[in-house]
C-alpha cells in the first residue's frame, strides 16, 4: 500500500516520503589448488539472468548471487556463494545483505535524518557513466518510486579489482611464493539532498566480503553558522562554521551459512596476564562464549563474533563459519539504537531496518533494533552492525567532497581445511608447516 508522497527539502534538495516499495532480482557460488576430477557444473542460481551475477576471478574462485532493488534499501545482494578453487560445489555465505539506514544527526540538534527509511535512499538512484565502472559492466535498474523523470536507470557496476598481495611466503630453500588477488566489485551510488552515498560489496577470491559506503557530493549550504564546538569554518578567517554531524550506517546481514538459516553465534575474549613464575612473557588466553540469545554487542579490545554453520564442516572436520572483522568506528551515544556496535536478532520478517522500521509489524511492535533484544533464543540469528563517522568538516571537503568511507568486512573461519589459492606446490601442508619447502 501506497501513502501520500511527500515533498520537503532536504539539505536544499526536494525529496519524497512513501512507504516501502520492492522490486524483483536473485543468484549463487565457485572455488583450493590442488588438482581435482572435474566436478558437475555448479547449479544456476534460482533468479532469472538480469538479475544474476556471476564472476569467475582470475585467481579462480566463483561468486554468485542474485540481486533486488527497493526504493528505501536500494540495492539487495540475496543467495551469495563463493566456490574457491578445488570445492566441488558452491558454499553459501548469505542469504540475504543490504543497508538497513544511514542516520544522520547534526551536532547542533536541529536537524536528524533516517536517509533509508525517511528519504527513499533507493529512489535517488543515478545513472553511472563508463568510466565510473572501468573494466566492467553497468546494469540498469527498474528503480521504484524513482525521483527521475525515467526510472530505468543505469546504476549497478559490477567489475573486477586488484587488491594488491593475497599472500607472499619465502621458502627455506629461497622460492617465493606470492600471488596478487583479485576482487568482484559490485556498487551503486544513491543520491539524497546534497550527499551522494557509494555503496561498495567487494567479494574477494579468498572469501573475505568487504561493505562499505563512501559518502561524497557536497556539504549542505544550509547547515552552516554552527556554534562554537559544533562547527568548523571553511571559508575566509571564521566565517562559514559548517556544522558538523554524524553518519551512522546500518548493515542488515542473514548468513544462512551452507544453506541453512541455523546457525550459531559465538563470542570469543582474549585476557592478557602478566608473565607467571618461570615464564618469558605475558600469557593471552582466549574464551569462547556461545550467545543462544539476542544480544546488543560491544566492540572491546581482543573481542570478536563469528556466525557458525550448523550443517557444514571443511575438509579438516572443522565447523564452518565467518567472523565480524569491524572497522574503524565513531560511536554515537545519543540515540538508544546507535549504542552498540553490532545486535543478533531472532528473523523476523518484519524487522527491516535498523530505526524508524516502517513495516506493519503489528500494534505496539517497537521499530528500532534496540528494542528487538528481548530475550529470545536465536534459532534463525539475523546480523544488524553498526558503524558510525562523526564528519567535523574540513577545507578540503570544498568542492566536490572527497569521499570519505565507513564499513566492516566478514572473513571466513575454517570454511576451506588450507588458504584458498594456496599454490600447488604447497599443497601438501596442511596442519604443521614443514620447514623444507
Amino acid at each position: 500500500m501506497r501513502v501520500n508522497h511527500i515533498s520537503r527539502t532536504r539539505k536544499g534538495a526536494a525529496v519524497g516520503l512513501s512507504l516501502a516499495a520492492l522490486a524483483a532480482g536473485a543468484t549463487a557460488g565457485a572455488g583450493p589448488a590442488v588438482a581435482q576430477p572435474k566436478a558437475a557444473p555448479a547449479p544456476a542460481a534460482d533468479c532469472s539472468a538480469a538479475y544474476r551475477i556471476e564472476q569467475k576471478l582470475s585467481t579462480g574462485t566463483t561468486w554468485r548471487m542474485c540481486w533486488r532493488y527497493e526504493a528505501k534499501s536500494g540495492l539487495i545482494l540475496e543467495k551469495v556463494t563463493y566456490q574457491p578453487p578445488g570445492e566441488p560445489k558452491p558454499i553459501r555465505v548469505l542469504t540475504s545483505a543490504k543497508l538497513a539506514q544511514i542516520h544522520v544527526p547534526y551536532d547542533d540538534g536541529k536537524n536528524e535524518y533516517n536517509d533509508v527509511t525517511d528519504y527513499n535512499f533507493g529512489a535517488g538512484l543515478v545513472n553511472l557513466a563508463p568510466a565510473e565502472c572501468p573494466g566492467g559492466t553497468i546494469k540498469t535498474v527498474k528503480v521504484p518510486e524513482s525521483f527521475n523523470e525515467n526510472p530505468n536507470v543505469k546504476g549497478l557496476c559490477t567489475t573486477t579489482r586488484s587488491r594488491g598481495h593475497a599472500y607472499r611466503m619465502q621458502a627455506e630453500n629461497n622460492k617465493v611464493y606470492q600471488a596478487q588477488g583479485k576482487d568482484l566489485l559490485i556498487y551503486t551510488v544513491n543520491k539524497v539532498g546534497w550527499y551522494e552515498y557509494m555503496t561498495e560489496w567487494r567479494f574477494s577470491d579468498d572469501g573475505t566480503v568487504n561493505m562499505n559506503v563512501g559518502a561524497t557530493g557536497s556539504l549542505s549550504p544550509f547547515d552552516y553558522d554552527a556554534g562554537d564546538g559544533r562547527g568548523w569554518p571553511i571559508g575566509k578567517g571564521a566565517q562559514a562554521k559548517a556544522t558538523s554531524h554524524s553518519h551512522n550506517v546500518f548493515w542488515r546481514l542473514d548468513f544462512g551459512l551452507d544453506g541453512s538459516s541455523a546457525n550459531k553465534i559465538e563470542q570469543y575474549d582474549s585476557v592478557v596476564s602478566p608473565p607467571a613464575s618461570g615464564q618469558q612473557g605475558p600469557t593471552n588466553k582466549t574464551t569462547r562464549t556461545p550467545v543462544t540469545k539476542e544480544l546488543a554487542g560491544d566492540a572491546k579490545n581482543m573481542r570478536w563474533w563469528r556466525v557458525v554453520s550448523n550443517t557444514g564442516k571443511n575438509k579438516d572436520g572443522h565447523q564452518r563459519s565467518y567472523e565480524l572483522v569491524p572497522g574503524a568506528t565513531t560511536k554515537y551515544s545519543g540515540r538508544a539504537f546507535t549504542k552498540h556496535d553490532v545486535y543478533f536478532t531472532e528473523y523476523n520478517k518484519c524487522e527491516m531496518y535498523a530505526n524508524n522500521n516502517p513495516l506493519a509489524c503489528g500494534t505496539g511492535h517497537p521499530k528500532s533494533v534496540d528494542k528487538w533484544v528481548d530475550g529470545q533464543t536465536l534459532k534463525h540469528p539475523v546480523a544488524w552492525v553498526n558503524v558510525g563517522f562523526h564528519h567535523v568538516a574540513r577545507d578540503e571537503d570544498q568542492q566536490p567532497m572527497p569521499v570519505h568511507w565507513q564499513g566492516f568486512s566478514i572473513a571466513p573461519r575454517d570454511v576451506t581445511a588450507m588458504n584458498p589459492l594456496t599454490p600447488p606446490a604447497l599443497a601438501d601442508q596442511n596442519g604443521r608447516p614443514n620447514t623444507g619447502s
